[in-house]
């Protein structure tokens, strides 16, 4: 059986349950259309994803979240008697994280289902099966073509639009829950709907982009003000016309001359009582706090709050990135049905971008603290091999446990310490 054969067999089980079809009464489609609250009373367009990344501000704080998570490498682990995870492999899971589908490197499917999440707040992952009922392929839906539908019985299903990649066929399709992973955050609305930070920094961006179009305009016309020339005569309209197209035809920065005591008087404001520097400012935070990117990542004029680069990384890995990868982690763990001891688990030691007298540092501390054996700080911090003896952990003769000092303490620490017994004389005759 095909996939879309598999698909459509989902679906009519599903369906022969008493749910009604797709499309018909008692299906409640969810859907946030507005760019906010009381917009489509102002008639107000909503901000679309495409033009919102014209704004750099965004393109910038959409492109680093997804990039980074992007190049972090995903690996499957096991659980071990220890309780801790480590990197194992499986031939039914292991070839899925290294090429999700015949078109996508791991890199660009997760860069890809990020870049859903954020300009939409929602990214659809169909899974393709196979005859053993395993996963074998994973394709991130147009986000724009798919809306979550809930059944009289309380089902959840997916009305989804055409799909060449996808296999999926022209018109609309109905695919269960299990048969996709919906990753969604900002759910303010319904629990099946996100919002993306577009959502929130509407209006800033959407007064970035007038700024900068206003920019233009103002700049090709010779970057002069609007203004207009006053006379103390009184002039009939023949001349006025005459002026005008006069005026108009003349090249950006051309000069006129006029007589009749003409003056140019300007009517329009310059960028500096505007303060259009000032509000670029004002929506460039606006917006990298809607994404949780820190100021100085997306304005290279901003100096990091922190002294250290670490410190600022930490902060940009729990308020932007952690959120996204924990939700990567989960719908894959739960969508590839994974069984005990398994799961999936971003190398989050690959985001902390250390110089090399940081990483010395570190592996130092570690080592001569007893934490780590020698071979795991050179394979954490530097990614070399193992040298024989460098497999135990070290602290320093000196030290001694808790357990130890207490029974030491146990006696009288102020008495005579006890002689030693003298030693037995030699027996009569024998060798001195």
């Amino acid at each position: 059986m095909g996939f879309l054969a598999q698909v459509r067999a989902r679906v009519g089980s599903a369906l022969s349950g008493g749910a009604a079809p797709v499309g018909g009464g008692g299906w409640t489609p969810i859907s946030v259309r507005e760019p906010y609250p009381g917009a489509w009373q102002l008639n107000e367009p909503p901000l679309t994803p495409g033009t919102a990344l014209q704004n750099p501000t965004v393109f910038r704080c959409v492109s680093l979240i997804a990039g980074d998570i992007a190049k972090t490498p995903l690996r499957l682990v096991a659980l071990d008697d220890h309780g801790i995870w480590t990197e194992t492999s499986s031939p039914a899971f292991s070839p899925l994280l290294r090429k999700p589908n015949r078109y996508q490197t791991i890199g660009q499917f997760l860069e890809q289902w990020v870049l859903s999440k954020l300009l939409w707040g929602n990214a659809y992952v169909l899974k393709e099966y196979d005859a053993r009922n395993v996963v074998i392929a994973l394709y991130v839906l147009e986000p724009s073509t798919v809306l979550p539908l809930v059944a009289p019985d309380g089902a959840v299903y997916y009305q989804a639009g055409p799909s060449l990649l996808a296999d999926l066929p022209s018109g609309s399709v109905g695919i269960p829950s299990a048969q996709l992973i919906h990753d969604r955050w900002n759910c303010a609305y319904h629990p099946l709907i996100g919002l993306s930070p577009l959502y929130g920094c509407y209006v800033a961006a959407n007064q970035a982009i007038l700024m900068d179009t206003a920019s233009t305009n103002f700049f090709a016309v010779g970057g002069r003000p609007a203004g207009m020339l006053v006379s103390p005569l009184n002039l009939d309209q023949e001349t006025i016309d005459r002026l005008s197209a006069k005026w108009k035809s003349l090249p950006p920065g051309g000069t006129a001359f006029f007589g009749n005591d003409f003056k140019y008087v300007n009517i329009g404001p310059t960028a500096v009582d505007a303060q259009l520097t000032e509000q670029r400012d004002g929506t460039v935070a606006t917006i990298a706090g809607c994404f949780g990117v820190p100021l100085n990542y997306v304005d290279a004029r901003q100096q990091p709050p922190y002294a250290q680069s670490e410190a600022t990384q930490l902060q940009y890995r729990s308020q932007s990135l952690q959120i996204h990868m924990a939700g990567i982690e989960a719908g894959l763990e739960q969508g590839l049905a994974l069984p005990a001891p398994f799961g999936i688990e971003f190398d989050y030691d690959a985001l902390l971008w250390m110089d090399t007298a940081t990483r010395t540092a570190a592996a130092r501390e570690a080592v001569t603290a007893g934490v780590m054996a020698p071979n795991e700080a050179r394979k954490k911090y530097f990614g070399l091999g193992p040298v024989p003896g460098g497999d135990t952990p070290y602290l320093q003769q000196q030290m001694f446990s808790l357990a130890a000092l207490a029974t030491r303490d146990a006696g009288d620490p102020f008495a005579p310490p006890t002689p030693a017994p003298a030693a037995a004389a030699p027996a009569p005759g024998g060798d001195a």
